[in-house]
């Protein structure tokens, strides 16, 4: 029996290809890590870079690392302050610190040492507040079973002259030096924004760029988070490494 050719096999072939090509590109799709924030990265007046990932607090959770934050495929930052393995930042989920058990040193449970600044988010209420605490014990929320605490310093972004106040009595480490910075703020829209800078920057200067511009036309309150080398992001759009050190706790968005 004769088989019949295709009356045009050139534009069959070329369809074959192109409809194969497009398969290709919807698997890829398919397993692309998914991410729930707007990446934004900003150039302010006085030379400071800033990346940020812009998201809502259902979005975020806190997490224990023990490596570089390369070394993870979340996306996120760095988060509050560490000594050796040890978290001194209160990082705390529903009332369970990212690192141990609650009321045990170095597990996210304190800011050891000073009553810092820490961002809440109280999920039962739905808001945002920067609360001046040693431990997330004192931290006020309207069910204990819904929020995140994230410590660091307080940034004061509504108060100027008490800013630098604030950043003495709680103890803000190197803050008239140029080193990388990273923060976390919230804005009056209910978006939380994840911040890293790779400038060398005073606090100041770092301070100054977020009000100036970051969502300049929103009021913003937040905290400082640890910097230099620890002043790390991963993002689909980006990766600022800082000098590769291991962490110990990330704020992930989902």
């Amino acid at each position: 029996m004769l088989r019949r050719k295709p009356p045009y096999p050139g534009i069959v072939s070329a369809a074959l290809l192109t409809l194969g090509v497009l398969l290709l590109i919807l698997w890829g799709s398919l397993y692309e890590v998914p991410h729930a924030y707007r990446y934004v990265r900003a150039q302010a007046p006085n030379g400071v870079q800033l990346h940020a990932l812009a998201a809502k607090p259902e979005e975020i959770t806190l997490k224990a690392l023990a490596g570089p934050l390369s070394a993870y495929p979340e996306y996120g930052i760095n988060g509050g302050f560490f000594y050796g393995a040890d978290l001194l930042s209160i990082a705390v989920m529903n009332d369970r610190p990212v690192k141990g058990d609650p009321g045990k040193y170095g597990s996210g449970w304190f800011n050891v040492k000073y009553p810092r600044g820490t961002l809440v988010w109280d999920g039962a209420a739905g808001t945002f507040s920067v609360q001046v605490v040693s431990s997330a014990s004192e931290i006020q929320v309207s069910d204990r079973r819904r929020y995140f605490a994230q410590g660091g310093v307080s940034m004061n972004l509504q108060e100027d002259s008490r800013w630098p106040v604030a950043a003495k009595q709680e103890n803000l480490p190197f803050g008239d030096e140029k080193r990388l910075r990273s923060g976390l703020v919230y804005d009056q829209s209910g978006t939380v924004w994840l911040i890293v800078t790779p400038t060398h920057c005073t606090a100041a200067e770092f301070r100054a760029a977020i009000q100036g511009s970051l969502a300049p036309d929103l009021v913003k309150e937040g905290i400082f988070l640890d910097g230099d080398g620890s002043a790390q992001l991963n993002a689909a759009e980006a990766r600022l490494t800082g000098d590769s050190r291991s962490l110990f706790q990330m704020i992930v968005v989902r």
